[in-house]
């Protein structure tokens, strides 16, 4: 798959739309629970939208289809990037790439070779704590496999993360030459007016590199602030399908492409292909009994604790486990508290799950910092890069850190190379995807995936769907559908 060689707005008025239904949306909306074969008979008409790119593969969406889906992850980005037209988008956590676990520079490079040649146009990176060299293997990587590199710098708000900050990391991803630079937003804590000033800042130090904005909708501002990026000059917005949008996932297509209407902008989408997608994504929800998305209400407290909404609801349902659920509130403001002593750490995967567990051992065990689990001690550290700003000296106190001892090096650079080993374990014959899930997973993990991928359709139409639909219901004896002046039953 080629990416085009321009970018979609040389006329200065578009605002092309990229897909993350296949991956972020149900990653948010079901617990990143579609399988490939789920996805599969849509290609052909999510092809006929006319997005930009389309987002297929990020670390959660990999780790679970490992853990949880039993499927090879390398399988379906080959399978999607070879049934899809529009170049496909894939997402990684720099020197984490899919899991918690910092990896060797070999690693970083081998993933970029084994996702270029199963056909990904576009490497996406980013790195939690905003450390621009954990991206550098991935960023110099993907360059020498022909890959496009999208940076992303994370957004959050603390009294650290102001306009200089930013501007200063977007300065570090046009000397890294990176191919596009993102904004990405995975809390929804963007509002407009904090986007007036950010979007024309970082557009001004990115010399030209075209912007993208990626803003979950937990807060319901991502629309207003979509078009804050539009008139500041943005290529491009992150949208999911309309029945897995909105909520903790991010802004329906239609509406940014409304709004985008509305302000003289041309996103090339065709809303009656973009239909069809929708009312496919509607009836998969419905019969594999999941939630479609719904429009989130403004909560103040959002602004405060910062802790997105999938780990919120996993978190209410674990206190709910352990009958603490009425604690909930309290161990949300002691999150707040626990992020500003640990220098401000921006709540996304890894570090939001680090801060939430000290905020609950914190009030749970009725005393600060009583225990420490090793990972959040290791954040202080600097073992997984550098700092927003220095924790508090009563956290370094109780931790028994002494700041001349935390590391300024770039963490790859601690990691010996990891290949050798791993081909001198699996022998000649291993691919170099194995060599990948060996070093990122346990032998046991790994079995399950030498099994068959089930069987994909690659078409589809409404009323396929609806006889899939009765099939998969054991309520429904008999059905009667009337279509176009025909009439069938269908039986059990």
């Amino acid at each position: 798959m080629t990416v085009p060689s321009t970018p979609p707005n040389q006329g200065g008025r578009d605002y092309g739309l990229i897909d993350v239904t296949l991956r972020d949306a149900h990653q948010c909306l079901w617990s990143t629970r579609m399988t490939t074969p789920m996805m599969t008979p849509i290609l052909s008409r999510i092809d006929a939208v006319g997005y930009s790119f389309v987002n297929i593969l990020g670390g959660a969406v990999f780790d679970v289809q490992v853990r949880f889906l039993q499927e090879n992850p390398w399988q379906r980005v080959g399978i999607l990037c070879e049934h899809l037209k529009t170049p496909c988008d894939g997402l990684t956590r720099g020197q984490s790439l899919y899991t918690f676990e910092l990896f060797a520079d070999d690693v970083v490079a081998l993933n970029s070779k084994v996702l270029a040649r199963r056909g990904l146009s576009v490497l996406t990176v980013y790195d939690a704590l905003n450390d621009m060299r954990n991206i550098e293997s991935s960023l110099r990587s993907g360059h020498a496999e022909g890959m496009r590199v999208n940076a992303m710098m994370v957004y959050a708000l603390s009294p650290v993360h102001d306009d200089a900050y930013f501007i200063a990391r977007t300065r570090e991803l046009v000397a890294l030459r990176a191919d596009f630079i993102s904004i990405k937003d995975p809390t929804g804590l963007l509002t407009p007016e904090r986007a007036e000033t950010l979007f024309p800042a970082v557009a001004a130090a990115a010399d030209g590199i075209p912007l993208q904005l990626h803003t979950h909708c937990q807060s319901a501002l991502a629309p207003l602030v979509h078009e804050v990026a539009m008139k500041s000059g943005f290529r491009y917005g992150h949208t999911a399908v309309e029945p897995l949008a909105n909520g903790a996932s991010l802004p329906a297509a239609e509406e940014i492409d409304d709004r985008a209407r509305a302000l003289g902008f041309r996103t090339g989408i065709d809303r009656r292909a973009l239909a069809d997608v929708n009312g496919y994504f509607a009836m998969l929800a419905e019969r594999e009994d999941k939630p479609r998305g719904e429009v989130a209400t403004y909560d103040p407290a959002l602004y405060e604790h910062q802790v997105p909404g999938g780990m919120i609801s996993n978190l209410r349902s674990q206190l709910a486990a352990m009958r603490l659920e009425d604690r909930m509130p309290e161990i949300l403001e002691e999150t707040a508290r626990v992020r500003k002593d640990l220098g401000y750490p921006i709540l996304v995967s890894p570090f939001a799950q680090y801060i939430v567990t000290q905020s609950v051992l914190n009030v749970v065990q009725g005393e600060r910092y009583k225990t420490i689990p090793d990972e959040v001690r290791k954040y202080a550290m600097g073992f997984y890069g550098r700092l927003a700003a220095p924790p508090s000296a009563e956290f370094l106190a109780k931790a028994k850190i002494d700041p001349r001892d935390v590391s300024t090096t770039r963490p790859g650079d601690s990691i010996p190379p990891a290949l050798p080993a791993l081909r001198k374990r699996l022998g000649p014959g291993a691919s170099d995807e194995d060599l990948l899930l060996a070093a990122f997973y346990e032998p046991a993990l790994l079995e399950p995936l030498r099994a068959p991928m089930p069987a994909c359709r690659f078409e589809t139409t409404p009323a396929m769907e609806l006889v899939r639909y009765i099939e998969s219901r054991r309520d429904i004896r008999q059905a009667r559908v009337r279509f176009a002046g025909a009439e069938i039953t269908l039986t059990a």
